[in-house]
Formats: C-alpha cells, sequence, structure tokens
C-alpha cells in the first residue's frame, strides 16, 4: 500500500489565524475560502495529469510519473469533503466518507467569555448528498450530524483514534498494490504519524506538548510506503505544484 496523507485546501478558519493570529471568532465547520477552492482544482489537476499508473517493477519515489490513485477518503468536516470532492472529481472515484480521519478536538466551539467548550452536531447525510454528491456518506450516518453533539475530543482520544484508523487502513489495503488518499487534517496528522512513527511528537520530548510540531501546509502531499517489513517515510509537506502566491 502506499499511503498518501492531504491536507485540506486553505479553510475560512485557517484564513483568521492568518489575518488575525487569534482563533477567536472561529467557525465549528468551516468551509474553503476563494483561495482554497484554488488550491483544491490546482490539487486534483495536480493528482490527475499523470493517473495511470506506473509498471509495478518502477519504482517512482517522487510521483513523477503518476500517482494512480485507487481510492480516495475523506473526513466528514466540510474543508476535508470539499477538498476531497475535487480530488475525487479529477481522477473519476468515488469519495468515501471516514468519519475517524477528523481534526483533533471534533466539532465545537468555545465560549469566549466562559471558556466552556460545547460539541455540536456536525453534518447530516442530507447536506452530503445535496453538496458533495461523489461522497459516499458512511452507512449509519443519518438525519442526525455526525458528530451528534459530543465533548472536545482530547489529544490522548486523539491519538486511540490514530491508532485505529492505522489498524483499519491495514486491514482495508494492507498487502496490496492499493494507493490510498486521506483527506485530513493539520492537528490529525500530528497524532497519525506519532502513532505510525512511534515517536514523542505528541508528549514532546522537551516536556511540553508545544515543543515539537510537524509543518503541513494546505493541500500538501505526505506519502508512507507501507511494506510487508517495515514502512518507508517517501516524502512529506509536498506542495511544488502550487505558485508560490497559494502557499499557504
Amino acid at each position: 500500500m502506499q499511503l498518501y496523507f492531504i491536507r485540506h485546501a486553505q479553510s475560512e478558519n485557517n484564513a483568521l489565524w492568518m489575518r488575525t493570529r487569534s482563533a477567536e471568532g472561529r467557525l465549528a465547520d468551516p468551509g474553503l475560502t476563494v483561495m482554497g477552492w484554488r488550491q483544491a482544482r490546482l490539487l486534483g489537476q495536480y493528482l490527475a495529469q499523470n493517473a495511470v499508473m506506473a509498471a509495478a517493477n518502477e519504482w517512482d519515489p517522487q510521483n513523477r510519473g503518476s500517482f494512480g490513485l485507487t481510492h480516495v477518503y475523506c473526513s466528514l468536516m466540510r474543508r476535508a469533503a470539499a477538498t476531497g470532492s475535487e480530488i475525487a472529481q479529477a481522477l473519476d472515484l468515488p469519495l468515501i466518507g471516514w468519519a475517524d480521519i477528523h481534526e483533533r478536538g471534533g466539532i465545537y466551539l468555545k465560549d469566549e467569555e466562559s471558556g466552556d467548550v460545547a460539541g455540536l452536531s456536525g453534518e447530516n447525510r442530507a447536506f452530503f448528498a445535496a453538496y458533495y454528491p461523489r461522497l459516499r456518506a458512511p452507512a449509519g450516518l443519518g438525519n442526525e450530524g455526525w458528530w451528534e453533539n459530543r465533548p472536545y475530543e482530547t489529544p490522548e482520544a486523539a491519538l486511540d483514534r490514530a491508532q485505529r484508523v492505522i489498524n483499519e487502513l491495514l486491514a482495508r489495503h494492507g498487502g496490496t498494490e492499493d494507493r490510498v488518499a486521506l483527506v485530513s487534517h493539520g492537528g490529525f496528522y500530528h497524532s497519525f504519524l506519532s502513532v505510525l512513527l512511534d515517536s514523542p511528537l505528541q508528549a514532546g520530548n522537551l516536556g511540553r506538548i508545544s515543543d515539537i510540531w510537524v509543518a503541513l501546509h494546505n493541500t500538501a502531499i505526505s506519502r508512507f510506503d507501507f511494506f510487508e517489513d517495515n514502512l518507508l517515510v517517501t516524502y512529506m509537506n509536498r506542495v511544488d505544484f502550487l505558485p508560490a502566491a497559494l502557499i499557504t
């Protein structure tokens, strides 16, 4: 299995942070900005321009010849569903919704005065059918939102979820020639790497959780090659397909 972890395009919250360096006024489930839509379309075009898979005996560590994606998954947050839809459209593939690859914390808002954090519902099946028709929503999703007003997810719970995602990826695609894209989020990437590489990223090897962070630009691609006995980190945070003005 080749795994391509792709961060969503620029969201309204990402743009808010760039303008203000503050989370005040953030949305619980933001969509893409105009710039984000441009990034997502360029990403889809880039992945599709060499869509035919290279010969099995050819090693292409920079995907100069092809990506040849066979599966595209996205989280059920709007910014990931929108980005994934552009990829799926460009590749003429179904987009498979996977709730467990959501951003850390879930769908929530923080009361600026009290500091209380409240979980919200998230979008439902009808929303995805109306706005992202390529997306195959999870079987259990109905009229209620997918987050179901659950409480804020802790960093420890995000690590457990990352392990669950890795286990499920291996169960679905391990030992195959599948090329799998996960359209997910920067924070979850941090948790995912912590588990995948058995690293101290989450705890911080200097003693505080904020000591280490892993850079991941909007629409950045990171590739991990899973072999029978080992894992190859082929590249990370690749955005060479974007013009400089669109790198965020």
